[in-house]
């Protein structure tokens, strides 16, 4: 039995569509509704050779959150190598209210060379 080239482009472009929509079901994100509130924060140190070096951009890292409000683990998201440690030291001091469940967001610091 021969399959012709339509109909074997119209199963893969099925299967396709089917793999895109379950993956995009799959995919949670952060957005303002469901942010945990900050109740205390530790703002980054400005690392020293990060001053003198110029440098300056966005940090962004993933935060998972405990119920009990504690930083319970970070992951580096984007951002300059020299930027990146201080602020995940700086959010393991973050404190967030209390939820019923783990939560994970993202959190983004900016630094400016110029400070």
């Amino acid at each position: 039995m021969r399959v012709s080239r339509l109909t074997k482009f119209a199963a893969i472009a099925t299967v396709a569509v089917l793999l895109a929509g379950a993956s995009a079901f799959s995919q949670t994100g952060s957005t303002d509704e469901t942010r945990r509130k900050v109740k205390s924060r530790t703002t980054p140190a400005y690392p020293e050779l990060a001053r003198r070096m110029n440098v300056s951009g966005k940090v962004k890292i993933e935060v998972v959150i405990a119920p009990d409000g504690r930083v319970k683990a970070t992951r580096v998201v984007g951002g300059h190598p020299l930027l990146v440690q201080t602020c995940q030291d700086a959010l393991k001091e973050w404190k967030f209210g209390a939820s019923s469940e783990e939560t994970t967001q993202i959190v983004e610091f900016e630094f400016h060379g110029n400070n």
